[in-house]
């Protein structure tokens, strides 16, 4: 398999909003319970209920995204945990699910794709518009995921369908490019965009019938195909155009 490392195709300029997003969410991730860095929730058994409690407060539970109506705490969580109070707008957890991750592992992995294609369409969208984009993106993958498991109590947590999006829109604008990548053991290669977002698509997609994962297959091919709609939208209504030289004067 291969690990993407980073574009190779220079940004014409410093990819703030990038920087921002992979900041915020290793800031939020070191502030919540799931961190060994806050202690102050505990230790051991303390801290796994304080990271469930939390999880069912600002993770995005489908069955509350429908609905409307806020879901109390599995009967297992409450036995084993206690109760939990705590006032929840379903609504505001689409946004605040997007900046939590279950651990250190889920919170690279998503930073490091983030990474990679992020600057990229921010060089070609403009800060302002990738940044809502971004939330868009993260909004649809909630709710897509959310309206094929109406049923479903368990929290859906991470930044990974917002990010998708990007690297549907990183497909897009940038369908000639190439994404330096590291082939275990030992191989590092250029490999054009479509041959690893390709592959990636395919893979979140045969891994759909899965039922044994944790990931949110469904929320990332959603994610996925809202980058792409995004970016041929944006491109047709004015490609961005990479100038002939940069005067420094």
């Amino acid at each position: 398999m291969a690990v993407p490392l980073y574009d190779s195709q220079p940004a014409r300029r410093v990819p703030w909003v990038t920087y921002l997003l992979v900041a915020a969410n290793v800031v939020v991730f070191l502030l919540t319970p799931m961190s060994n860095f806050a202690t102050w929730y505990g230790e051991d058994r303390a801290r796994e209920c304080e990271a469930v409690r939390f999880s069912h407060e600002y993770g995005a539970v489908p069955k509350e995204l429908t609905t409307g109506v806020q879901q109390p705490l599995p009967v297992d969580a409450v036995e084993e945990c206690g109760p939990a109070r705590f006032a929840k707008h379903p609504w505001t957890s689409a946004f605040t699910s997007m900046f939590l991750h279950s651990g250190a592992l889920h919170l690279v992995g998503n930073l490091v794709a983030l990474f990679v294609v992020g600057a990229g369409v921010e060089d070609r969208l403009g800060r302002l518009r990738y940044l809502l984009a971004y939330l868009l993106f993260g909004l649809v993958a909630v709710y897509g995921f959310a309206y094929t498991s109406a049923g479903s109590t368990v929290p859906l947590i991470g930044a990974s369908g917002a990010i998708a999006g990007v690297m549907g829109a990183y497909a897009i604008l940038n369908p000639r490019g190439r994404i330096v990548s590291y082939v275990p053991p030992v191989i590092v290669v250029r490999l054009p965009v479509w041959v690893v977002l390709g592959y990636w698509f395919v893979l979140q997609w045969l891994s759909l019938g899965d039922e044994e994962s944790n990931v949110a297959y469904t929320a990332h091919i959603y994610g996925f195909a809202a980058g792409v709609v995004f970016a041929l939208l944006a491109r047709r209504a004015g490609p961005a155009r990479r100038p002939v030289a940069l005067s420094r004067g």
